[in-house]
């Protein structure tokens, strides 16, 4: 299982190191100046001139690429020096002239306009991802399983095609127009029936401070959710007809196994394979499906902060989202495999 773990942290590194560079690309093909972002359209040259050097976009993009993986790099050589000391925050391993080998934790940068940390403001964003995204998929699961349940043991009435057609639309319809629709109706003119809000984050500015406000957090997760939901929905009514068909629980059922015990102890839990691979590959996706969601519910999380990012053309924020992102992808995905090998004594790692 080590060497498996090991080959595929490999693989995953690859794929990091492929998303940075594919992000980098981009953002320098983007129409825009990040220096008149920063400056404004009259400024002078000197000035223009003065910030390009301080952020490194003076010097070509292969050697900015460099300098951006080398500070993401936890083994690197820097000058010894008590600037780049306090910069990185390195632990000195080989002393080499006038640099010197060192072990630090990966530099992110900071931000082109606020000039903040970028690990900082990552970190003050993404547990309002995080929260926005677990709370999507438990929505998910637990109504999808339910609803999935309900349609195989309702087969071919009108509930099951009713609840088939509206599971299809739910996965048609893209998640920033459901967004809007959900906004607009139940966030603003049904919103003293719902008493939900339209917009507004995880934390709301008081006289007293921040307060937790989880009303707004519930339509981010049900749009979050839809899509998820509708999938859940159709994979376990599928699974549970398949289990349902097999000989075992023919077997189960002639000897008068109750039809609750029979569904619940004997069918669900086999039937739940494809089911626990879609809702962990689908945990991944929604950090990244969260964004435009969070923009227009104005949730002030990892998305929203990323798609201002890019309006402001601040590469530092824009590379370190998407490898926060990527890394998740690749955590998971590996958790995935593990878990779905402990479910089923079938599936072994090769």
């Amino acid at each position: 299982m080590l060497q498996y773990v090991l080959k595929r942290l490999g693989y995953g590194f690859m794929i990091l190191l492929g998303v940075i560079i594919v992000v980098f690309l981009l953002f320098h093909a983007l129409p825009g100046d990040p220096v008149s972002m920063i400056t404004g359209q009259r400024s002078d040259e000197a000035t223009r001139k003065a910030i390009q050097q301080d952020l490194g976009l003076d010097k070509p993009i292969g050697y900015q690429l460099y300098n951006y993986l080398r500070d993401l790099s936890p083994v690197s050589v820097h000058p010894d020096t008590p600037e780049e000391k306090e910069k990185y925050s390195y632990a000195r391993v080989i002393p080499m002239g006038e640099s010197v080998l060192v072990l630090k934790f990966p530099y992110l940068r900071k931000s082109f306009q606020t000039q903040k940390k970028v690990s900082e403001i990552i970190n003050e964003r993404i547990w309002n991802t995080l929260i926005l995204a677990i709370t999507a998929m438990l929505f998910a699961t637990i109504v999808g399983v339910f609803l999935g349940i309900v349609t195989a043991l309702n087969q071919g009435k009108w509930l099951d095609q009713t609840l088939i057609v509206v599971s299809t639309i739910g996965i048609s319809v893209p998640s920033f127009v459901a967004a809007a629709l959900i906004s607009r109706y139940l966030g603003y003119l049904w919103s003293d029936y719902t008493g939900l809000n339209g917009i507004g984050s995880l934390w709301e500015l008081e006289f007293e401070g921040e307060r937790l406000a989880i009303e707004n957090l519930i339509l981010p997760a049900i749009t979050l959710g839809i899509r998820p939901l509708s999938i859940i929905t159709q994979l376990t009514r599928s699974s549970m007809l398949d289990v349902l068909s097999q000989d075992y629980i023919r077997t189960a059922r002639a000897k008068g196994v109750p039809k609750k015990l029979l569904i619940y102890k004997h069918a669900l839990k086999n039937a739940l394979n494809p089911v626990v691979t879609s809702v962990s590959g689908w945990l991944a996706s929604l950090m990244g499906g969260a964004y435009f969601i969070e923009w227009i519910f104005n949730y002030q999380g990892l998305g929203y902060e990323t798609i201002s990012a890019v309006s402001n053309l601040d590469l530092p924020i824009i590379m370190a989202s998407a490898l926060v992102v990527g890394v998740i992808f690749i955590v998971i995905s590996i958790a995935v495999d593990l878990l779905y090998a402990v479910i089923d004594p079938r599936i072994r790692l090769q």
